[in-house]
């Protein structure tokens, strides 16, 4: 299925040279709050990197809904675009399914993730569009869950996330950038990337390992 052309930011081209242990370890030399723990590929084993779009959602309580959850955010994103799900940890009911990953797709949304469950897994790895949650769980949103806004800033696992915020996520896990601290964490990212590769090569070269992990492991967090 067709996806649209879209001019790659420059944050998110450096980013994704990167991985999100990297991205985790430039976070805590900086001393900020983003890594998420617990959410993993259900899908395709891909790294995305992209701009956050949000959505928040709760429980149902017999209110009638304007829209079916997902929607806005799939019409708000952009080619290369990120949809990040509160669904508040729930693992009884899906907060996104086959036909929004179609939607998705369609759109050029780079990824979904979702801080609880989501169902159609099958049919969103056919598509090849890369979904992170909690679980796979074949119950319908259907009078358990409703959408509670779009495009807002929302909170996962005690971490901030805010529309336009950078985020990391491969099979290690799921890292938060804010866009407030974006050009010093990615360059914190870029040289710790470069000191492990170095790291790496010593290693291969056949230096002891307990010399090279030494005092160059220590030196990669410091604060610069």
């Amino acid at each position: 299925m067709a996806t649209k052309e879209t001019t790659q930011d420059p944050l998110v081209a450096r980013l994704s040279k990167v991985d999100a242990c990297a991205a985790s370890d430039a976070l805590d030399r900086l001393g900020l709050k983003g890594s998420i723990i617990g959410i993993k590929p259900l899908t395709v084993t891909q790294k995305i990197v992209g701009r956050v779009v949000t959505t928040r959602m709760k429980a149902f309580g017999g209110e009638k809904s304007t829209r079916h959850l997902g929607a806005a955010a799939i019409e708000a994103s952009k080619p290369g675009d990120i949809i990040v799900i509160d669904h508040r940890g729930r693992l009884d009911c899906a907060a996104w399914g086959g036909i929004l990953s179609n939607g998705a797709v369609v759109k050029g949304v780079a990824g979904v993730i979702v801080d609880g469950a989501v169902r159609d897994v099958d049919e969103s790895r056919e598509l090849g569009l890369p979904v992170f949650g909690r679980a796979g769980v074949q119950v319908t949103a259907r009078t358990r869950i409703i959408e509670e806004s779009c495009n807002e800033p929302i909170e996962m696992c005690g971490v901030w996330v805010h529309p336009g915020d950078l985020v990391i996520a491969d099979s290690s896990g799921v890292v938060f950038i804010s866009a407030e601290h974006e050009e010093e964490a990615v360059s914190a990212a870029e040289d710790i990337a470069n000191r492990e590769a170095l790291m790496t090569k010593d290693v291969l070269s056949g230096k002891p390992i307990s010399e090279v992990m030494g005092s160059n492991y220590e030196s990669m967090l410091e604060r610069k």
